[in-house]
C-alpha cells in the first residue's frame, strides 16, 4: 500500500512564476497556470503543516499542479511559521496580507476572473483559510480588520481543517502545535483565542464547505463537525468515508473529486 504522505515529496510542476506581498523570505505567493486560454477563476491554497516552519509550501505543489490541470489560475501563499519567527501574531499577520493580495498579484502573472476567487486551506492552512473569511467578525479596529472596500473570496473549501483551537489544544494535537501558535493555551491566552479561533469566529458570513475524512488520524474529524454545528448555514459538511488526512491533498487518490467539486461550486455561486 502507497504511503499516504509520498503527496508531500512526490515531483511536481514548479510555479510559473514567484511574486512577493512583501520584504521577507517567506512573504511569497507561487503562481501556476496551464498554458494558454483566456482568464480563469482563481483558487488560492494555504499549506498546512501544523503553522510549524519544517512544512513549507513546497508540499502542497502536488494538489497546486492538480488545481491548475483543472484550469484554473492557482496562488499558493507561503507565511511565517513557528519555529522560525512566526506564530502570535506574524502568521495573521502574513496570511491576511498575503489573501488579500493575491487576486492582484497573479493577475500580474496570469488573467484572472474578476470575483471568481476560492481560497482552500488543508490542515492547519483550513484554520487560516477560514479565520481569513471570517475577519469580519473580529472586534473594531482589529489589526487583521478586512480591507475596504472588501473583495471577498466567493467561499472557503477547508479540507481536514483544524477549525476548533480550543479542542486541538485540549487534545495536544501534534504535540501542542496551537499552543505554541498562540503562545499558550486557552485558559493562558483567551484573549488570543477568541480572535484567532474560527470556532470563536463562527458564523464567518461567507460560504465555506467542509471535507473531512473518516479516516484521518492527525485531525479528528470531529473539529469539522463542532464548526459545522457553530456556523450554521454558511457551512456544509461532507465526510468522506476511509479518506486519510493527506488523501485530500493528492490528486491521485479517490478524494480528489470531491475536492474539484467544492470548489467548483463555489466558483459557481459567485
Amino acid at each position: 500500500m502507497r504511503d499516504p504522505r509520498e503527496v508531500l515529496t512526490r515531483a511536481a510542476p514548479p510555479p510559473r512564476r514567484t511574486v512577493t506581498y512583501g520584504e521577507l523570505p517567506d512573504q511569497v505567493i507561487d503562481v501556476w497556470a496551464a498554458d494558454g486560454g483566456g482568464a480563469r477563476p482563481l483558487v488560492v491554497v494555504v499549506h498546512g503543516g501544523f503553522w510549524r516552519a519544517e512544512y513549507d509550501r513546497r508540499h502542497a505543489w502536488s494538489d497546486c499542479a492538480g488545481f491548475a490541470a483543472a484550469g484554473y489560475a492557482v496562488a499558493a501563499v507561503e507565511y511565517r511559521r513557528t519555529g522560525a519567527g512566526g506564530g502570535w501574531p506574524v502568521t495573521f499577520d502574513d496570511v491576511a496580507a498575503a489573501l488579500d493580495a493575491a487576486p492582484r498579484l497573479v493577475a500580474e502573472v496570469v488573467p484572472v476572473e474578476p470575483g471568481q476567487v476560492v481560497h482552500v486551506g488543508h490542515s492547519a492552512g483550513a484554520h487560516l483559510a477560514v479565520w481569513a473569511a471570517s475577519r469580519g467578525r473580529l472586534p473594531a479596529g482589529s489589526r487583521w480588520a478586512p480591507p475596504a472596500p472588501q473583495s471577498p473570496p466567493a467561499g472557503v473549501v477547508s479540507l481536514a481543517g483544524v477549525l476548533d483551537l480550543r479542542t486541538a489544544s485540549e487534545l495536544r494535537l501534534d504535540g501542542g502545535a496551537a499552543d505554541e501558535l498562540l503562545g499558550g493555551g486557552p485558559d493562558e491566552r483567551p484573549e488570543r483565542y477568541a480572535v484567532a479561533d474560527p470556532q470563536a469566529l463562527a458564523p464567518p458570513g461567507r460560504p465555506v464547505r467542509l471535507l473531512h475524512g473518516t479516516a484521518d488520524r492527525q485531525v479528528p474529524p470531529e473539529l469539522s463537525r463542532r464548526y459545522a454545528a457553530a456556523a450554521g448555514a454558511d457551512a456544509t459538511l461532507r465526510e468522506l468515508d476511509g479518506v486519510e488526512h493527506f488523501g485530500l491533498i493528492d490528486p491521485e487518490s479517490s478524494a480528489w473529486p470531491a475536492v474539484l467539486d467544492a470548489v467548483g461550486e463555489l466558483m459557481r455561486s459567485a
